[in-house]
This record gives structure tokens, C-alpha cells and sequence, in this order.
């Protein structure tokens, strides 16, 4: 019940103003607008850090969508994009003026290939023939060698002048009759500016198994037959102070691969004669260049010996997924142009475990045993 007394001094008591709202706003705590944000819902902390995360989440994602924005404004600006389209141009051009001075380097050059008649042999044929050079086919086969040269006699697929190739028909594997063939091949035209150490043959075998005539077959075929090609072709070479020698080893000249010891030992001896050679013969002004191919899809592994002598006559799996032989051809006229003096022409696989070899060998070693557990069969021919 309100009496009189109550009245008298709700009349005379001093009023409190109002605080403003705005200030109201600006006093009340961090803690009470996360609260009050929620009103009406769950405001658990777990909640309210859930939040909060999602608030930074959505805040990162919208900075990365800027930014995106940002870097595609700037390469499609006016400015950066003629800038990123000139250098593709230049470096298109600058790799066609390549192309160009390769093809110009061996035109009219008299080019010696053996191995002609299959493989890469064939296709450095082709490749080479296209470009002008002056042909010496060499090879076992000369009914091969004949019709190679019907072929590429009867191709008008080049706008430049090409001439009638010369066959010269013997055998690597047989040191006598080096000499002789050296000398008809000088008959042909007189002299030899490219010699392309292409012949050569593979092995799959055990070391156990293999016996050593197969051993020495290999070598002869794949070292010391180009090797004494090589010194027989020399002399004419140094006379004239002019002459590009050119060995077609192999990524296994550089590593070693299991069941395939015969063969790498014959490709790391033409590795380490050639680069003596190339230091030997700098001071007459002749070229050395090895080309380390990697797999090529040619039937290198299905003419392969076994470690009884016998032919392997297999498709190997990474033979067959290898390089195209045009290509590995077109290289290898690329590197005799520029007149590189070691190239390695194989996938990133092969080409990185070259360096694991030398940066982590106990890694490359342990590889490679894997390699051979996997491999290894009961009787491996």
C-alpha cells in the first residue's frame, strides 16, 4: 500500500539520467557481447571457440580468394601479359635457330652411321639424310643396307638438297676386317666429317651363369669394335683438322643395372675411352660427344644374348614403354649440331638415379638390390 510519506518522495527524489546508448555500447565488456551475441542459443565456450575458428577459416579463405584475384589481374594486365607472350616467342625462336644451325652444321657433311640397318641406326639415317648430310650406311646385312638406300632415296619429304647414300657392308665384332672397311669408307667421298658409333647389342644374364666367350662378345661388338673404327678413322680426321666423333652409349655407361653386366661393363668403357678421347683430340679441332639414351622402344632386347650365347627374344616391359627411336634420332642430330660433348637422353627416373649414384650411393647400391630380388627368377637367362 502506498501512503502519502512514499508519494512525497518519489516527487522530490533527483532524477538519474540516462546513460547514453552509445556509450552503453562502448563500456560493456568483450566477454558480454560474445554473450550477448548468442542470445536466445547455446553460448557454451566450446560453442563460442567453434565460432570463432570458423570465422578465421572463412576470413583465410577469403584472403586466398583475393589474392587469386590479385595474381590473375596482374597476368592479365596489360603490362605482364604481351611481357610473359614475348619470351615465349623468343624462347620458340631461339629453339627453332637451334634446329636450324643443327641441320646447317650437317649439310654436305659426310656422316658415318653404323648400325644402319635397324633401330636407331635406321632413324639417325633418316634424320640425317633429311638434314643433307652425305651418307656412309654401315651394317652385317647388305640386303638391309640396300634397301635403306632405295628408301631413302625415293623420300621428298625435305625441301633441302640430298644425296644418294654410300653402303659399306662388315662387321663390328670382327677386328680384322676394320682396317679394311675404314678404308672403303674414305673411297666414298674422300674423307668423313661425322662418325656415329651406333652398332651395338644387349645382354640379360647373370654374372654366376654367363660365360666369358659371351662376355668378350659383347665387348668386342659394343667397345672394341667401335673403338678401332674410331682410331682407323682418326688420322684422316687430325689431317684435316676437322671431325666430329660421336659414341651412342647408353644411361648404363653411367649406371650399373642388374642382369645386364656385360652390357654395362661394354657401355662404361666406351664412356671413359671417349671422354679420354675428347680431351686427346680438343688441340685439332674434332668433336666428341656421347649420347646416353635411355630406354627406346626398339628391338634391341629381343636380339639380346643370353648368358649361354643363345638369343633372349623377349619384349622387355621398359623397352617397350620407351623413347621413340625417331626421337632419340632427332636429338642425337640436335647434339652433334650443337656440338655438346655429354648428353643424357632419358625420363627423370633414370636420369635422377645417375646422381643418386654419386650424391647417396649407399641409397643407389640398396636400390638396385631391390631391383634384382624383384627381377631374380628360378633359372633368369
Amino acid at each position: 500500500m502506498e501512503g502519502p510519506h512514499l508519494g512525497w518522495w518519489t516527487q522530490f527524489r533527483p532524477p538519474h539520467p540516462a546513460p547514453p546508448t552509445c556509450a552503453l555500447r562502448r563500456a560493456r565488456p568483450a566477454r558480454m557481447r560474445i554473450l550477448t551475441a548468442g542470445r536466445g542459443k547455446n553460448t557454451s565456450p566450446e560453442r563460442r571457440e567453434d565460432g570463432i575458428d570458423s570465422f578465421s577459416m572463412a576470413s583465410a579463405a577469403t584472403r586466398k580468394s583475393l589474392l587469386r584475384a590479385r595474381v590473375m589481374d596482374l597476368v592479365t594486365s596489360t603490362a605482364i601479359l604481351p611481357l610473359l607472350l614475348g619470351c615465349v616467342g623468343v624462347f620458340s625462336l631461339f629453339k627453332l635457330l637451334q634446329w636450324l644451325r643443327a641441320r646447317a652444321y650437317v649439310r654436305n657433311a659426310v656422316v658415318v652411321v653404323t648400325g644402319a640397318t635397324s633401330g636407331l641406326g635406321r632413324e639417325c639415317a633418316r634424320v640425317f639424310h633429311a638434314a643433307g648430310a652425305k651418307l656412309v650406311l654401315c651394317g652385317r646385312n647388305a640386303e638391309a643396307l640396300e634397301e635403306l638406300t632405295r628408301e631413302l632415296a625415293a623420300s621428298q619429304a625435305t625441301k633441302v638438297q640430298t644425296h644418294k647414300p654410300c653402303t659399306v657392308t662388315f662387321d663390328l665384332a670382327e677386328p680384322g676386317a676394320i682396317v679394311g672397311a675404314a678404308a672403303e669408307i674414305l673411297q666414298c667421298f674422300g674423307y668423313v666429317d661425322v662418325l656415329i658409333n651406333n652398332a651395338g647389342i644387349s645382354y640379360r644374364g647373370t654374372v654366376v651363369d654367363t660365360s666369358l666367350d659371351v662376355d668378350k662378345r659383347v665387348m668386342e661388338t659394343n667397345y672394341f669394335g667401335p673403338v678401332a673404327l674410331t682410331k682407323a678413322l682418326l688420322p684422316s680426321m687430325i689431317r684435316r683438322r676437322q671431325g666430329h666423333v660421336v659414341a651412342i652409349s647408353s644411361i648404363q655407361g653411367k649406371i650399373s643395372v642388374p642382369f645386364r653386366s656385360a652390357y654395362a661393363a661394354s657401355k662404361h668403357a666406351t664412356q671413359a675411352f671417349f671422354d679420354c678421347l675428347r680431351a686427346e683430340v680438343e688441340q685439332h679441332d674434332i668433336e666428341v660427344t656421347v649420347v646416353s639414351p635411355g630406354y627406346i622402344h626398339t628391338n634391341l632386347s629381343l636380339n639380346a644374348v643370353t648368358a649361354d650365347g643363345s638369343k633372349y627374344g623377349v619384349m622387355d616391359e621398359t623397352t617397350a614403354r620407351g623413347r621413340s627411336p625417331s626421337q632419340v634420332a632427332r636429338d642425337v642430330l640436335a647434339a652433334v649440331g650443337k656440338k655438346k660433348k655429354d648428353v643424357v637422353l632419358a625420363d627423370a627416373a633414370p636420369s635422377l638415379a645417375v646422381y643418386l649414384r654419386t650424391l647417396a650411393p649407399r641409397l643407389f647400391f640398396s636400390l638396385m638390390a631391390s631391383r634384382a630380388r624383384k627381377e631374380r627368377k628360378p633359372k633368369h637367362c
